[in-house]
């Protein structure tokens, strides 16, 4: 009786390590998603008044957890009943991480005007600050599971093959980390300027330390954003390279004496902007039959 309660703890003990090893394993793949998600999710939770910062970004959070119950168990029947599946929909995953870098690229050369919508604009009554607070929330929620359905069919793909508890916990874990860790991280990042004005206000030196810091964490503020959304724009392509080099036969040993990460973008880069150029010969072609 001892001696199977102990068989049975070595069983559990040698299923953490596995788990353990196949989560450092996905939580690398899926580090350039979640650098995006990180990029985007600042962008989308910032430009509320200061007080609804946080609520907001509860939210969006909340709705970020249901959309990984909605996909998780999709994305573990496909896993058991046909894993041919979940290859599948990371390539068309992948076609999308690269069109999307490729459309910041070609956005940064060529940008277009974007309208956004202020909530701190004078002149607007609570009920439609709330009310367009709340169609912000949806389309954050709308994007954060674009992106869940990448990290977990990215997750999911990097244990294909596994027993299916490893792929159910391995999974599980990466979508907890990229929900609590990215949204954690954002809420930080939006306070930055909020936390630097309290410094400032409570500073009664015109030249201490304390202001200093201050003016920093204001004046970093945009800097960080733009720089996750430079890092993010890297990290989709080679994510993408990665899923059409490691998943398609016709870049296999493709360009063997460069190294894999170069490769990786070249291609991101490369599928990328075939991908925005047939979307944009479609949009004008739509746009032609309209008029």
């Amino acid at each position: 009786m001892a001696s199977g309660f102990f068989a049975i703890l070595d069983d559990i003990a040698v299923l953490l390590d596995d788990v353990a090893m196949m989560s450092k394993v996905a939580a690398k793949k899926t580090a350039g998603i979640l650098g995006d998600d990180l990029a985007v999710n600042a962008e989308k939770a910032s430009g509320f008044a200061s007080k609804r910062e946080i609520p907001v970004l509860w939210a969006i959070t909340k709705g970020s957890f249901l959309n990984k119950l909605i996909i998780l168990p999709i994305a573990f029947l496909l896993s058991a009943f046909w894993p041919t599946g979940v290859i599948i929909i990371l390539v068309l995953g992948g076609l999308y991480l690269a069109y999307e870098g490729a459309e910041k690229i070609y956005e940064f050369f060529f940008p277009h005007a974007h309208f956004t919508e202020s909530l701190v604009a004078e002149g607007l009554t609570e009920t439609e600050i709330l009310a367009i607070e709340k169609e912000r929330v949806k389309a954050a929620i709308v994007t954060d599971f674009i992106l869940s359905v990448e990290i977990v069919i990215i997750a999911l793909g990097s244990v294909v093959g596994q027993p299916l508890v490893s792929q159910i916990i391995v999974v599980s874990i990466i979508a907890i980390i990229a929900t609590v860790g990215v949204y954690g991280i954002v809420a930080l990042i939006v306070r930055m300027d909020e936390a630097g004005y309290k410094l400032i206000k409570s500073s009664k030196k015109e030249k201490s330390l304390k202001r200093s810091f201050g003016l920093l964490l204001v004046k970093a503020l945009p800097i960080v954003i733009k720089s996750l959304t430079v890092i993010g724009t890297i990290a989709l392509l080679l994510v993408a390279g990665g899923i059409f080099v490691h998943n398609l036969d016709f870049f296999h040993n493709l360009l063997p004496s460069i190294p894999s990460i170069i490769v990786e973008f070249i291609v991101g880069l490369v599928v990328g902007f075939l991908c925005l150029i047939v979307v944009m010969g479609f949009k004008k072609l739509f746009l032609r039959k309209k008029e």
